[in-house]
């Protein structure tokens, strides 16, 4: 887009070359003060047709498909970030779990160190990488609390067993 003799960039005092998002950020703001000062031919409203390769605007139904399978994707990263727990068997993708061990790197603090990874893992939020030593321990944990409940239950047995007794005693019911 030009203005007057010169590119919008040149009158921000940008390099035309620069596509980091940093710059993308600061520029916005740079865009809007120059074209506040000057004119431009231009009648959209708003300067974020510089910074975008799509011209025209985003279809209503269009926005709305895009809007919800947005919102879809933040669900899901939720739900798996919330089933991380414990020994995985399944990811959530449905892809099997293996048992990865990380090579001695030179970036690696701790080489060595196993995970619980999905086979079809992708850094996307989507997939599981668990730390083994988190997992063994949650599941550890698990088990201990099941156990717990197990021994309730036998000692309430137990006692059922002593109650019977005592009222077959008293009753003075004797099955054969």
């Amino acid at each position: 887009m030009k203005i007057g003799l010169f590119s919008l960039n040149r009158a921000v005092g940008e390099s035309p070359h620069e596509t980091s998002s940093s710059h993308v950020e600061g520029s916005y703001w740079l865009v809007r003060r120059a074209l506040s000062m000057v004119k431009v031919v231009d009648t959209r409203e708003s300067p974020h047709f510089l910074l975008s390769p799509k011209k025209d605007r985003m279809d209503p139904a269009e926005e709305r498909r895009h809007s919800k399978k947005q919102k879809d994707h933040c669900n899901m990263l939720g739900f798996v970030a919330d089933s991380q727990y414990g020994v995985p068997r399944r990811c959530a993708c449905g892809g099997r779990i293996i048992d990865e061990v990380r090579g001695k790197e030179d970036y690696d603090s701790l080489p060595g160190k196993r995970f619980f990874t999905c086979v079809n893992y992708e850094d996307d939020g989507l997939h599981y990488r668990h730390p083994w030593v988190v997992g063994v321990q949650e599941e550890i944990k698990r088990l201990s609390k099941r156990l717990d409940e197990a021994e309730q239950v036998m000692k309430g047995v137990w006692k059922l067993n002593k109650r019977i007794e005592d009222l077959e005693v008293s009753t003075g019911y004797n099955p054969v």
